[in-house]
C-alpha cells in the first residue's frame, strides 16, 4: 500500500510506526511523503533551516534493513525535525533516531539582534505561523512547532528555558511538553532549560518521552481512562500576569469542559506567585556560567553580583514554598499557556509572552500545553497543565482527555 500525500499530514507518529513495523508501508515511502509535504508548504512557512533529502532516504533504508533483521524499532520510519541548536547530537535526538526516527532536517531558531525569542530565522526569511503568515510561530522552538503544525513531520525536538516548547506549541496549535527539570538525559538537574517534544497529539508526545526515558509508563497512562475526578484549580494570571481576555475565556472554557465531564473537580484554591521576571535573567546567567563581558552582550546587564543572586534565590524559594502549599491541596494547575495570541513579526511590544510559563522553569515543575480552540481571528489558543515534580503520567493522561473533550 502506498502513502497518499494528503493522508500523510494527518497521520500520527504511532500510526506511522505501526504501519512501517507491520510492512504495510516502507520507511522510504513515509520519508518521500514528508519531503513532498515540505516542498509543498515550507516555502511559505519556512520551518526548516536545513533539509536533508538524501540523508533522510538513506536513514529510512537503514530502518528497513534493521526491521528485516528483526530489530525492534518503536518509532520505525517516523520523520522528525531537529531543533537547530541541538541537532543530531542531543541525547534525546540520539535516542529517537536509535528507535527508528528519521531526521528530516534542522528546524529554525531565533537569530541574533533581538531580545525577544518568539520567532525563527532561516536564510529565506522568518518562520511564519502556519495558521496566519503575518504572525509569529513563537519560540525559541519556532521551526519545530511550525513543522509539526504544517504537517511536514509528526514529531520534533524542542528545548524550553522559559516557555520555548510551550509557547510555540500553543501558538501553532500542537502539543508541547516540558518535563520535570533534570528528567531527560543530558539536562541539568535543577536547571532552567529542559528538553522535550513538539507533537501532533498527546499520545505521540508520550511515546516520544517513553523512548527518550527508556520507559513505557507514559504511553500506558495516556490510554488509561480517568475514572475519579482529578483535583485541579484554575488560574488566569498566576497572580501577576496581564492576560488577553479572549485567550483567558477560551482556555477557561476548556477547564470548565473538563469539570462538566467529571474529569476534574475544580477547587477554589488560588495560586499567587511572585513574578519571576527579576530572578530569571540572574538565574540564567549564573546557570550559563557567563563572564561579565558575554553576560552584558546577552542580557544588556553586568554579571549578577552576590546580592542579585541572593535576591533571585530568595524569590525562587518563596515561589517554591507557595507551589508546595498549593500542590498539597490540588493535583493539577490549569492556566492559559500564553497571556496573548501570537504577535506579528515586528515583535511582542510590551507583552511578556513568557509570563505564564517561566515560573515553572524556575521551579522545575512539569507542564504540558494542549491546543483547545481559536480566537475570533483564527489563531490557536493553548491550555497549560502543571503538576508536581515527576507527575508527567498524570499530566499526559489529563492532557489526552482534554484533547478528546475539546476535539
Amino acid at each position: 500500500m502506498g502513502l497518499d500525500e494528503d493522508a500523510y499530514p494527518r497521520m500520527t507518529a504511532t500510526q506511522i510506526a505501526r504501519l512501517v513495523n507491520h510492512g504495510d508501508i516502507s520507511a522510504r515511502e513515509v520519508v518521500d511523503a514528508a519531503l513532498r509535504r515540505h516542498a509543498r508548504v515550507d516555502g511559505a512557512v519556512r520551518a526548516f533551516r536545513e533539509i536533508w533529502p538524501q540523508r533522510a532516504r538513506e536513514a529510512a533504508d537503514a530502518v528497513q534493513r534493521a526491521l528485516a533483521a528483526g530489530v525492534s524499532l518503536p518509532l520505525a520510519g517516523v520523520p522528525i525535525g531537529l531543533k537547530a541548536w541541538d541537532g543530531v547530537d542531543s541525547p534525546q535526538a540520539r535516542r529517537l533516531i536509535a528507535a527508528g526516527c528519521v531526521p528530516l532536517g534542522l528546524t529554525s531558531v531565533p537569530g541574533r539582534g533581538t531580545p525577544w525569542q518568539t520567532w525563527g530565522e532561516t536564510l529565506h526569511g522568518p518562520t511564519t505561523n502556519p495558521w496566519r503568515a503575518d504572525r509569529s510561530p513563537g519560540g525559541s522552538s519556532a521551526g519545530s512547532a511550525a513543522a509539526v503544525a504544517s504537517g511536514v513531520v509528526p514529531l520534533a525536538t524542542g528545548t524550553d528555558g522559559a516557555g520555548s516548547i510551550r509557547i510555540p506549541a500553543a501558538w501553532c496549535g500542537v502539543v508541547g511538553v516540558k518535563p520535570t527539570a533534570g528528567a531527560i538525559p543530558g539536562d541539568r538537574p535543577g536547571g532552567l532549560r529542559v528538553s522535550g517534544p513538539l507533537a501532533r497529539c498527546v499520545r505521540d508526545a508520550a511515546v516520544y518521552l517513553d523512548t527518550v526515558l527508556g520507559t513505557t509508563t507514559l504511553a500506558t497512562a495516556v490510554g488509561t481512562p480517568i475514572t475519579e475526578p482529578i483535583r485541579a484549580a484554575w488560574s488566569t494570571d498566576l497572580g501577576f500576569a496581564d492576560v488577553d481576555p479572549e485567550v483567558a475565556t477560551i482556555a477557561h472554557a476548556a477547564a470548565r469542559q473538563l469539570a462538566a465531564s467529571a474529569v476534574v473537580a475544580l477547587s477554589p484554591a488560588r495560586l499567587t506567585l511572585r513574578d519571576p521576571a527579576p530572578a530569571w535573567p540572574v538565574l540564567r546567567a549564573v546557570e550559563r556560567g557567563q563572564t561579565s563581558a558575554n553576560a552584558a552582550s546577552a542580557r544588556g546587564t553586568a554579571l549578577p553580583d552576590p546580592q542579585q543572586r541572593a535576591a533571585a534565590e530568595a524569590l525562587r524559594r518563596d515561589n517554591d514554598r507557595r507551589l508546595h502549599a498549593f500542590f498539597a491541596t490540588v493535583d493539577v494547575l490549569i492556566t492559559p499557556t500564553t497571556p496573548t495570541r501570537p504577535h506579528g513579526h515586528d515583535g511582542p511590544g510590551d507583552a511578556m509572552s513568557v509570563a505564564l510559563t517561566w515560573a515553572f522553569n524556575v521551579s522545575g515543575h512539569p507542564a504540558v500545553s494542549v491546543p483547545v480552540g481559536h480566537t475570533a481571528d483564527g489563531l490557536p489558543v493553548g491550555v497549560q497543565l502543571v503538576g508536581r515534580h515527576g507527575s508527567e503520567p498524570l499530566l499526559l493522561r489529563l492532557a489526552a482527555t482534554l484533547e478528546r473533550v475539546t476535539g
